[in-house]
């Protein structure tokens, strides 16, 4: 009896140190990218997170997980649309796909000169971004538990039974953490694909916020109006928010295209940045020109009702059925 116990505990042990291996790897393949100090490279595919300068972008191509630095130096671009020069690294959100060139650094991170993406091009994936914050607290907790088996281990010499009890506490807290995980992921994918499609829906309540002619700049009106809307309807579960950018008849056609895309941009910029809405509640803004005008445009009180942005609060009898399982994987909005 007594070999035997000594044999659990060395199971344990060895079991323990391999597990917080895993954990050291995952976690450096996550940071660190296959980029040689001083290597030009050129990395285009979809930004996964972002942590202060440093931004994730999983690479089109292979698939792999490039960290990119942002640095004082490094320029960030739209590539399309009316276009700006110089904007700051909170603009690239997740979902965004962006172009990054530079070089290689000591750390195996892309240092970027430049940045590029296209706002027309914004993909909305929440589940794969929850699979991927659910899969790193995963390791924290791995870790974890692989931390208190080896103390458990040290502290069990005296009683084999208790220290085999332990390990097998601990398989099952790793199983039950690992179901949870899933099951999260599932739950926001189903509530994901339920917001694409709209075909049935309530519009709980709307505002409309209004701009200058040719310009697609925010004004204090209309910031204040984006606020009382998702204050009012902060309680609500399973809300998506629809925002719609229009413009006058001046100009022509392509370019009120181009202005409309900017000023629906400009409110979910705001919604996501101040007023603290998730992205994943944000239907695809979309922007549609000189159509749908809300008065005639034959005159300049006209004119000044058209050129809005439409923000209506949804709630989707798919989400209503389901907004409770939504709920408890995101606090608040």
């Amino acid at each position: 009896m007594q070999l035997s116990g000594r044999k659990t505990v060395r199971h344990a042990l060895l079991s323990a140190v391999c597990v917080c291996l895993l954990a050291a790897m995952t976690f450096a393949a996550a940071v660190k990218g296959p980029i040689s100090n001083g290597q030009k490279v050129t990395v285009k595919g979809t930004v996964i997170s972002r942590d202060g300068d440093l931004v994730k972008v999983r690479d089109q191509k292979n698939g792999s997980t490039v960290a990119v630095k942002v640095t004082d130096t490094t320029k960030i671009e739209r590539k399309k649309g009316l276009s700006h020069n110089g904007m700051d690294v909170t603009a690239l959100v997740p979902g965004l796909i962006v172009k990054a060139e530079g070089v290689g650094n000591a750390d195996g991170q892309l240092e970027a000169k430049k940045i590029k993406f296209n706002p027309d091009v914004f993909p909305i994936t929440v589940a794969q971004q929850q699979q991927i914050m659910e899969n790193k607290a995963g390791v924290g907790r791995a870790q974890t538990t692989a931390d208190q088996g080896v103390a458990n281990a040290a502290t069990a010499q005296s009683s084999a039974n208790q220290a085999q009890t332990t390990a097998n506490q601990g398989v099952e807290s790793a199983q039950a953490a690992n179901a949870a995980s899933a099951k999260n992921a599932a739950a926001v994918q189903t509530v994901n694909q339920r917001v694409s499609d709209l075909g049935d829906y309530v519009t709980l309540d709307q505002t409309g916020v209004y701009f200058a002619e040719g310009s697609y700049r925010l004004d204090d009106t209309g910031k204040a109006a984006l606020d009382q809307i998702i204050a009012a309807n902060s309680n609500i579960n399973g809300y998506v928010i629809e925002i719609a950018g229009y413009t006058s008849s001046t100009g022509g056609a392509r370019y009120n295209q181009r202005l409309s895309e900017e000023r629906a941009a400009v409110v979910a910029q705001y919604l996501r940045e101040n007023a603290g809405v998730p992205m994943w509640r944000i239907v695809v803004p979309a922007g549609y020109g000189e159509t749908h005008p809300a008065a005639a445009n034959n005159d300049r009180k006209g004119r000044a009702l058209n050129r809005r942005v439409e923000v209506k609060v949804l709630v989707n009898k798919g989400l209503q059925e389901s907004s409770l399982q939504a709920g408890s994987l995101q606090a608040g909005f």
